[in-house]
């Protein structure tokens, strides 16, 4: 004779009851609420890393360009002078400077370049950073090689 026992089997219940999926989504929405901060902040401070970078290799290559024409690229050539030869100087150009076309700032702007400026350098290289504006703080404040007054620039 069977016991009642072993005709009331229990099977074993599938899935996931509404409780156990609201704590799991309760868990992973306060780790995104940690993370992805973290990641924003470090998204943003590797732009003006690769700003940094990029005015450095501009910077190189219109310090190569000087030692061939024996000054840097006026405002009006620009930064395009290291890649085609201004053609009052075409005689000493040695070029291109750069191994690839001159690209944008990490926020999709111009690079601003300014000879000769009023600093160190007697040369203006820079990005206007994160807010595309003169000035700024943080990942918002201007980078790069500044004008002593970066107003006088347009």
């Amino acid at each position: 004779m069977k016991c009642r026992s072993e005709h009331r089997r229990r099977r074993p219940a599938s899935g996931f009851s509404l409780l156990e999926l609201m704590v799991v989504l309760v868990i992973l929405g306060l780790l995104m609420g940690l993370v992805l901060p973290n990641y924003w902040a470090r998204a943003d401070q590797a732009k003006v890393q690769a700003a940094e970078t990029q005015i450095k290799m501009y910077h190189n290559a219109l310090q190569t360009y000087r030692l061939d024409i024996g000054s840097y690229p006026t405002t009006e050539q620009g930064l395009l002078a290291l890649m085609d030869a201004p053609a009052d100087v075409a005689e000493y150009w040695k070029g291109p400077y750069l191994s690839s076309e001159i690209r944008p700032d990490p926020w999709h702007m111009p690079y601003r370049y300014q000879f000769p400026a009023n600093n160190l350098q007697g040369l203006a290289l820079y990005s206007l950073g994160e807010d595309k504006a003169v000035g700024g703080e943080g990942n918002a404040a201007d980078i790069g090689l500044l004008p002593d007054s970066p107003a006088e620039t347009s």
